[in-house]
């Protein structure tokens, strides 16, 4: 089975990407939905006893988690050693649920794939991109965001540029919705004559 890394920057419609890959049928495994899921239950106790207060009627507070790991490289590394076990054993499940049912691509949905070393895991990397002006008019479209909040979690992601340089393959979602689509069914036929890379 073929394995693509989906990734790309905040608000350049990776979402939306991993949709059109589930819309074409191939298996997503969207890391930021289990990491939700896990915040709701399995990862709360364990995230309580590491940071006590960051958990209310055994759901993780995402805001109060936040605060405690915002600007603290130690206590996110903490986090991490909790939560991406359980991602990367859900991901397996998934990996193995599709190789099982005999599917010939799936897809692992990764926001910091190259920034954790994930791109090792997969046979290509699909970066999902868009000009900066529309990534940042998308972004500060949501609810809560400022230009201050961008600028900090911008700093802490490779640059779209450079993920761009390190694709497989690029998804601009400048140009709609039809002409994403277009570009992932290219993408699923390509991949069907490419060599795998993973070990």
């Amino acid at each position: 089975m073929f394995v693509i890394g989906l990734t790309g920057s905040l608000g350049m419609g990776k979402s939306t990407t991993a949709r059109l890959f589930a819309e074409a049928g191939v298996p997503v495994h969207d890391a930021d939905a289990v990491v939700h899921r896990l915040y709701d239950g399995e990862a709360a106790a364990a995230i309580e006893a590491a940071f006590p207060g960051a958990t209310s009627a055994g759901r993780v507070d995402r805001n109060r988690l936040a605060a405690r790991v915002m600007n603290d490289a130690a206590a996110l590394k903490r986090l991490e050693a909790i939560v991406h076990p359980l991602v990367q054993a859900a991901e397996q499940r998934l990996l193995d649920g599709a190789a099982a049912r005999g599917e010939r691509v799936a897809v692992l949905d990764i926001p910091l794939l190259f920034e954790t070393g994930a791109d090792q895991r997969v046979d290509a990397v699909v970066v999902v991109s868009a000009p900066a002006a529309v990534q940042r008019a998308r972004v500060l479209e949501r609810p809560g965001m400022t230009p201050d909040k961008l600028e900090s979690i911008l700093a802490k992601q490779i640059p779209d540029a450079e993920k761009r340089r390190r694709a497989d393959f690029v998804v601009d979602t400048s140009r709609g919705l039809e002409a994403a689509r277009a570009q992932v069914r290219a993408i699923l036929d390509a991949v069907a004559t490419m060599p795998k890379r993973r070990g």
